[in-house]
């Protein structure tokens, strides 16, 4: 609105600085102030209308040190995070952009689906909540949305990029001679391509095209691309899931994450810097730094409440949409096989899960007895049974997000 705003005044009018609403560093940084400060200030007073309604969090006994004392602890904070992102990115984000579209479909789509999840739970009393089949309907809906616009819209291509060589002389001013010439390559931009193509990590010009994996049969590939968005945001909204179980864990963890997939949409939306980092350019990616700035500060302003002690927990509405934000993010600037190493943290609650489930199971059939792997899973519950406190807990995986969205940034130079 903002932006549409700003882009009026300055065909219509005289006035100066109106050209700023064009530029994705004041609208990013617009974007980032004004979520931060909606989940601080509101972020308040929803907290003590979840209260009231007494919106708290039932605590199953599972054995480990102060967790009963946060019985009651309102949930379904996850509308804070939901409502600082989507302001900003209307107020300041353009909403003709097909990449922006995306998100705000999956924000809301996956919000609604957590909402209900934490509905159940705490109006309905069932621990369990939604149904774990009704999820995955949900993450496997989401995923054919998001494969198959990529797959139809003309607004989402690629651009191979081509040169230009350009010879330039310099001549002698009192004379008129040719003292010295030189020959400067210029990046040009072709035409736009559909393409299933997408970027492999730490291998110089080499990209993964689905094309290729299906013989060439291009219905075929865009079809194995929708498999593929479908598996992404599953397991990462998942991941994401399951890290929400300390206080601030998810909200810190994430923060470098989205940072890093920011600074990739804004350099894979640039042709200059596309070319100078050798990845894939891809036009009008970059409005979506200004989304990941809104994310960004969403999840800082909730951490200000989710901290230890946590005031409010997100509930599946927030840990649901974070991951499935994060999964449709790199897929739209296709970098998916990143996620691997971006979302390391995530990767490893999961497969600790899979790890000590598999091993009962085993071992169960084996022994006749289940035996375990780790104290309790996730890892995150495990390094709380032996004695180490959360807050300890939280910063430790922040630093291990940290140092992977460092490694993630440096495989842009790793080529």
């Amino acid at each position: 609105m903002i932006y549409w705003l700003f882009d009026y005044l300055e065909k219509n009018t005289d006035l100066p600085g109106m050209g700023i609403g064009e530029y994705i560093s004041f609208r990013a940084a617009a974007a980032i102030i004004i979520s931060l400060l909606i989940a601080i200030v509101f972020g308040k007073r929803i907290i003590g209308f979840l209260k009231r309604k007494q919106i708290g969090e039932d605590i199953r006994d599972l054995g480990l040190e102060g967790q009963l004392q946060k019985k009651g602890t309102p949930t379904m904070g996850g509308i804070i995070i939901i409502l600082a992102i989507l302001i900003p990115v209307i107020l300041f984000g353009d909403l003709t952009n097909i990449y922006i579209q995306l998100l705000l479909i999956s924000t809301i789509w996956l919000g609604f689906i957590g909402g209900l999840d934490d509905y159940i739970k705490v109006f309905r009393h069932k621990k369990d909540g939604l149904k774990g089949r009704f999820k995955i309907v949900g993450q496997v809906g989401l995923g054919i949305i998001v494969g198959t616009t990529m797959w139809q819209s003309e607004d989402i291509v690629i651009r191979e990029k081509s040169y230009e060589s350009y010879t330039y002389t310099i001549t002698d001013s009192s004379t008129g001679e040719v003292v010295d010439s030189y020959t400067e390559d210029v990046v040009k931009s072709t035409t736009p391509q559909k393409t299933t193509k997408t970027s492999i990590p730490f291998l110089k010009d080499t990209v993964l095209d689905y094309k290729m994996l299906t013989g060439g049969n291009d219905t075929l590939a865009w079809l194995l691309y929708i498999v593929v968005a479908i598996f992404v945001i599953t397991a990462v909204s998942n991941g994401a899931n399951l890290t929400d179980g300390i206080d601030g864990l998810l909200t810190g963890v994430s923060v470098p994450i989205v940072l890093v997939l920011g600074i990739l949409a804004y350099l894979s939306g640039h042709i200059i810097y596309s070319d100078y980092l050798n990845i894939m350019y891809i036009p009008e990616s970059g409005e979506l730094v200004v989304f990941a700035a809104a994310l960004a500060g969403a999840l800082v302003g909730f951490l200000w409440y989710n901290s230890f002690p946590a005031q409010i927990f997100m509930g599946d509405t927030g840990s649901l949409t974070i991951g499935g934000i994060i999964a449709v993010f790199a897929l739209c600037i296709r970098k998916e096989l990143l996620l691997p190493l971006l979302c390391g943290v995530f990767l490893i609650e999961a497969l600790s899960v899979i790890i000590q489930t598999s091993y009962f199971k085993y071992t169960k059939r084996k022994y006749g007895e289940g035996r375990r792997v780790f104290l309790m899973s996730p890892i995150h519950h495990h390094y709380q049974k032996r004695g180490i406190f959360e807050t300890k807990i939280m910063m430790r995986f922040f630093i291990v997000s940290l140092l992977l969205s460092a490694l993630t940034l440096v495989t842009l130079k790793i080529q």
